[in-house]
């Protein structure tokens, strides 16, 4: 299968990227730092390939998408997180901006030459979260970048419930505590304190390299069996990740804000 991974630079979506070439499949790194890309899949033996993708600038997603002949699975694994008030190139907020309407402007884009399926890594930190669809770009209310990042996870998983009430085969991974650049956003003390609890990027990349050859029905979701360690399996959603109306709302949202939407 021919497969990309948004962020297949470093960390699970390096470690998904290289899984997924030792089992023979075609992997496209799509991430910013195109020479650390480079970097990576020299390292990783199979059929590698890097291009360049800055969600954080929808120009780029779009030259991007244009590049891709055709795809049968593609990895929405970059992302951001507790990062201060800072906007993307089109005046988003970074992480909702990187995390779900980038990926949610090139999974539309791509819509026409994904053959097989769409994998969106979230995370647990939704259970925490409330979304603002009348703010999605704090820009009337305090900022917290916490809530921020959850908000962003949230939306990844309304992402994947609406796109298989759509009828796209849809899934959505959660890597649980992980030990990669991401947690580069924590002190350093509390860093360094937590990561010998932490899964490796390998243990990390399991609920992704999971859904992308299973026939669980289009929506499920995989994660850590005791919520931040352990083997992926099958966790039920709050109602709030799954609800329908909220989910169609934040497409027509997200839709209006990227100009991207999935044809009809």
């Amino acid at each position: 299968m021919r497969v990309i991974v948004t962020g297949g630079n470093s960390g699970v979506g390096k470690a998904t990227a290289a899984a997924l070439a030792a089992h023979g499949h075609s992997v496209l790194i799509a991430c910013r730092d195109v020479d650390k890309g480079h970097r990576a899949a020299a390292e990783i033996a199979g059929d590698v390939e890097v291009a360049a993708l800055d969600l954080a600038d929808l120009a780029s997603v779009r030259a991007f998408a244009d590049s891709v002949e055709s795809i049968d699975v593609l990895v929405n694994n970059a992302g951001v997180m507790g990062m201060p008030l800072t906007r993307t190139a089109d005046g988003f907020e970074s992480h909702i901006g990187i995390n779900h309407l980038g990926h949610f402007a090139l999974t539309s884009l791509l819509a026409d030459r994904i053959t097989d399926r769409v994998i969106s890594v979230a995370s647990a930190t939704y259970l925490f979260a409330t979304l603002h669809l009348d703010d999605l770009n704090w820009q009337r209310r305090k900022y917290s970048k916490w809530s921020a990042y959850g908000e962003s996870k949230l939306a990844n998983l309304l992402f994947v419930a609406e796109l298989a009430n759509r009828g796209v085969r849809a899934y959505a991974t959660d890597p649980g505590s992980t030990d990669t650049d991401i947690t580069r956003s924590l002190g350093m003390g509390e860093h360094q304190r937590i990561r010998r609890l932490m899964h490796t990027p390998a243990q990390g990349a399991r609920a992704t390299l999971q859904a992308v050859t299973t026939d669980l029905p289009s929506g499920t979701y995989l994660a850590p069996r005791f919520n931040q360690l352990g083997r992926p399996r099958v966790t039920r959603l709050r109602r709030k990740a799954v609800d329908p109306a909220t989910a169609r709302r934040l497409w027509d949202a997200s839709a209006e804000l990227t100009g991207c939407d999935w044809p009809r």
